[in-house]
């Protein structure tokens, strides 16, 4: 058995839908977390730490406390996790260094997004605010189009090369019923045709916004193993973030991830290709592609016939976003980032069923927030 930061033991999902007219961000947390805490095997006493994203729309503030309140715990570890799409992994590493700081013991990491007709809106008043919203760097969709440009500028990669990407998750997503797009498979010639929204970004390079949730319940090594439970084994995990606007990314071209993933490999004492999953965070085809490149998999720039050289199904040889991704199953918000965490360790216990990898037993997580600004990698491994 590999030594583990802690172990997933519980793991929860709500199906993505296109909005949820009259629902609460707190009773799909309450339900999402209902999943996770019984497929662990627990009562919900045993949870003696939380883990929430910042977008409670029921509270502006307070908002582990309010959570905790909703779902009758008392945790001695308490926090909010703010990485926009890097959330979902950069909270499985906190609950494991939480409990092995001692403050608890189970942690129960939940995020979840109602989705009405038209959602509220905030004043922000930040950096972006002054140097990128007034010359109309303004929302995901232009930001990633300028990082997908800037990649085909430096190194001459194509829309082909990226088209290849939203295909690949597309077949994968025909294989997860509970994938937004099961039933509706997108060749490379679909994705090139699908109508341009920021150039050089298509519709089908980009994620559906849904609403559901994600969770899962972390605990120490040696009460997984008294368990007698499916568990899989936190090995390693890195993070890392750069900026926040556009204007202040350090590179066009490779971001935060780069480092994130290398001390999380560094941590499990892994190479990159040792991985049986690649559980990538896909909001864009340019976040896979770039990192893929940072990972180290392929040269800067050679992405796309890496991908070319490779079958990214669970019976290929280079298993990518084995449940659709984001690109095929969905992104409910923050859970967006955790559905890749779900999908890993479905796939180290065996239990992705119609889709299973043969023999896995380690794979890389990451998540990705902002514009490629904070990110969160895990490496995770098949209890042995």
């Amino acid at each position: 058995m590999r030594h583990g930061l802690g172990a997933i033991v519980g793991v929860g999902e709500l199906t993505p839908q296109r909005s949820t007219e009259g629902a609460t961000t707190l009773g799909m947390i309450a339900e999402v977390a209902r999943r996770a805490v019984m497929d662990a095997g627990l009562e919900p006493g045993a949870v003696d730490g939380l883990l929430v994203g910042p977008h409670v729309g029921e509270t502006p503030q307070h908002v582990p406390a309010t959570v905790a309140e909703y779902l009758g715990l008392k945790p001695s570890m308490a926090n909010v996790v703010d990485l926009g799409g890097a959330s979902g992994a950069g909270m499985v590493w906190r609950a494991a260094a939480a409990i092995s700081a001692g403050m608890c013991e189970t942690v129960l990491c939940v995020l979840a997004n109602t989705r009405e007709a038209v959602p509220p809106r905030s004043p922000n008043r930040n950096p972006i605010r002054e140097f990128d919203v007034p010359f109309g760097a303004s929302g995901a969709n232009a930001t990633y189009a300028m990082i997908k440009q800037a990649h085909m500028a430096t190194y001459g990669s194509a829309d082909a090369d990226f088209a290849l990407i939203a295909a690949a998750a597309r077949a994968n997503a025909q294989h997860n019923p509970e994938a937004i797009f099961f039933g509706k498979p997108a060749t490379v010639e679909d994705v090139l045709a699908s109508p341009m929204i920021a150039s050089p970004l298509r519709l089908f390079e980009i994620v559906m916004p849904v609403a559901g949730g994600s969770a899962v319940v972390v605990t120490s090594m040696e009460r997984a193993r008294d368990m007698q439970r499916p568990a899989v084994a936190v090995l390693g995990a890195g993070e890392k973030v750069t900026h926040r606007a556009l204007s202040q990314v350090p590179s066009l071209t490779s971001g935060p991830l780069k480092p994130a993933m290398a001390r999380a490999m560094a941590q499990a004492g892994v190479m990159a290709d040792q991985f049986d999953l690649l559980s990538l965070y896909d909001c864009y085809t340019i976040m896979v592609a770039t990192t893929l490149e940072d990972l180290g998999v392929c040269a800067p720039g050679q992405f796309g016939a890496w991908v070319r050289a490779h079958g990214l199904g669970h019976d290929g040889d280079a298993p990518l976003n084995t449940h659709g991704g984001q690109l095929g199953f969905g992104q409910p918000d923050l859970a967006g980032g955790m559905t890749h965490v779900v999908e890993a360790v479905r796939q180290l216990r065996g239990s992705a069923e119609g889709r299973q990898i043969s023999n896995a037993e380690l794979a890389l997580v990451t998540g990705n927030g902002a514009t490629m600004s904070e990110a969160s990698a895990l490496v995770l491994g098949a209890w042995t």
